[in-house]
């Protein structure tokens, strides 16, 4: 009945009324995203009864109201394939002002009939692939670049950003050409960095450093929420960057790379957002080219530089292990380099262990990103071992047992998803630098026994890959304890099923064997 009500005031009503009966459709079906099939027809024309609608000279609030009914309706696929035209399309693209024509955005009175025309859109293209086909057609995405230049300095105008960079996300997901085309014909890298700077409003202090507030306000929901829009599509625009990596493109990645870096040092309004960003964020770095990630780290200032050393003469003589990092001013500092960015890295990573769930999406990606800079970059190595594996005081219980980040990546290691486990054992064993006696040393050989059999290094030795020899010490308890903890202790079976040390199994068969021969 609603469909067929709006329906008669849509073909024969004036403004007044169409606006009047289709907002009170869309307040009724505003969570509607399932449809009674009995309605689908119904549906279909008022779908087409909108679009004549929306080519006359009808009031702003009107075209809103008839938007708003679209954008509803297009949750259904059925619906779509009838209106899915390319005059449909232009109407749209003409409302959103993605026409080339169109050379401002000053009336502001306009801003919402621009927003839901790009909602409109971003259903329309996900869920028609004749949509999808057309907007290769119909060029969008240098459509969309444009509307993006146009706003991207401008605070006021966050939703239109916000939706038009939703639109180059799905546009770039469904179709990888136009990933080239974003990257290469429409300059996007340099574009959606500079959307991303503008979000966290930027102000750099060097080449590739930007100043942190600590104590500034949030980021705003709405600038949240456009910057999560441009990491996802900026991650679709450099998806096989590591594959076509120039040396001309190291100074774009490493702008990026600190743009990311200062993504992870502010938050969003809520804790769930500030989640989110990070993950984008995370995401985006595993396709920085690990060269670039140096940027990640910066040195210290001279004023920060004098801190460190104050801080570090403070420390108990004792705490030599513990001296080459230190907290001041909020800053996490390791061997005279910032490492505040990695420290957020490594607290994502352990929230994502300690949710217990979805670890191949949520804790797989931030645990490569992490085994990569520690494999490429000396100081963020030594860093997060002294993090992950700090020197060995507590010798009496198994390396699984705890609440430590290390005793959390022990139990990962026997993982019973394969990727889980494989990626967990492998961030260890590059803290270790390659090496089986460390790795052994942090982890025991059981739970390590996974990673050493499929690199054929269960007799001991190191990987392939070369780390500094920089010292290794051991804490007097394990030195103590190192001669008493039979790390490798063969195991077999008794005849009735238990395990027991290899050595006893066998005097025990042989005591059956000689027994079965004097019966004979």
């Amino acid at each position: 009945m609603d469909e067929e009500r709006a329906l008669y005031i849509v073909r024969a009503g004036e403004a007044g009324a169409i606006e009047r009966v289709l907002r009170d459709y869309s307040d009724k079906h505003r969570a509607t995203f399932k449809f009674e099939s009995t309605d689908e027809d119904k549906r279909k024309k008022l779908c087409e009864g909108i679009f004549k609608v929306l080519v006359k000279d009808v009031p702003t609030t009107c075209q809103v109201s008839c938007l708003e009914v679209l954008r509803i309706l297009s949750r259904d696929k059925k619906v779509l394939v009838p209106v899915t035209t390319k005059e449909n399309m232009q109407i749209l693209l003409r409302l959103a002002k993605l026409n080339e024509s169109d050379d401002s955005l000053e009336k502001v009175s306009e801003f919402p009939v621009i927003v839901e025309s790009l909602k409109c859109l971003c259903n329309i293209v996900f869920n028609s692939q004749m949509a999808q086909q057309l907007s290769l057609e119909l060029n969008l995405a240098a459509k969309l670049c444009n509307l993006l230049r146009k706003c991207k300095d401008r605070k006021l105008i966050n939703d239109i950003k916000c939706f038009d960079l939703r639109l180059l996300f799905l546009l770039s997901l469904l179709h990888t050409d136009i990933r080239s085309q974003l990257r290469y014909e429409l300059q996007g890298l340099p574009l959606l960095i500079q959307i991303l700077e503008s979000a966290f409003s930027i102000k750099w202090t060097d080449e590739y450093e930007s100043a942190i507030d600590h104590n500034g306000p949030p980021l705003s929901p709405q600038e949240t929420d456009c910057a999560i829009e441009a990491l996802k599509a900026l991650f679709n625009v450099t998806v096989d960057s590591w594959k076509v990596h120039k040396e001309s493109d190291s100074h774009q990645f490493r702008v990026m790379a600190a743009v990311l870096r200062h993504c992870l040092l502010i938050v969003g309004p809520t804790e769930d957002k500030t989640e989110e960003l990070h993950s984008n964020a995370v995401n985006l770095l595993s396709n920085v080219p690990v060269s670039c990630l140096d940027v990640l780290i910066c040195p210290l200032t001279h004023e920060e530089t004098a801190q460190e050393a104050t801080t570090l003469d403070e420390l108990p003589s004792d705490k030599t292990a513990e001296k080459e990092t230190v907290l001041k001013n909020n800053t996490m500092v390791y061997n005279g380099m910032n490492m505040e960015a990695i420290h957020v890295l490594l607290s994502f990573m352990e929230k994502r262990i300690d949710k217990g769930s979805s670890y191949r999406e949520g804790l797989t990606p931030v645990l490569s990103l992490l085994t990569e800079c520690s494999r490429a970059h000396r100081n963020i190595r030594k860093f997060l071992k002294d993090q992950v594996l700090p020197p060995l005081r507590d010798v009496t219980n198994r390396p699984e047992v705890g609440s430590t980040v290390r005793n959390k990546l022990v139990r990962l290691m026997t993982h019973v998803d394969l990727g889980v486990k494989q990626i967990a054992a492998e961030f260890l064993f590059v803290l270790c630098k390659e090496r089986v006696d460390s790795l052994l040393k942090y982890t025991g050989y059981g739970n390590a026994a996974g990673l050493l059999a499929a690199r054929g290094l269960l007799a001991g030795g190191r990987g392939d890959n070369w780390y500094s020899e920089d010292e290794d010490t051991d804490t007097e308890e394990y030195k103590n304890a190192k001669p008493k903890e039979e790390l490798l202790k063969p195991m077999g079976l008794k005849p009735d099923g238990t395990i027991t040390p290899l050595e006893e199994a066998l005097n025990q068969y042989s005591v059956i064997e000689e027994t079965s021969s004097d019966t004979d």
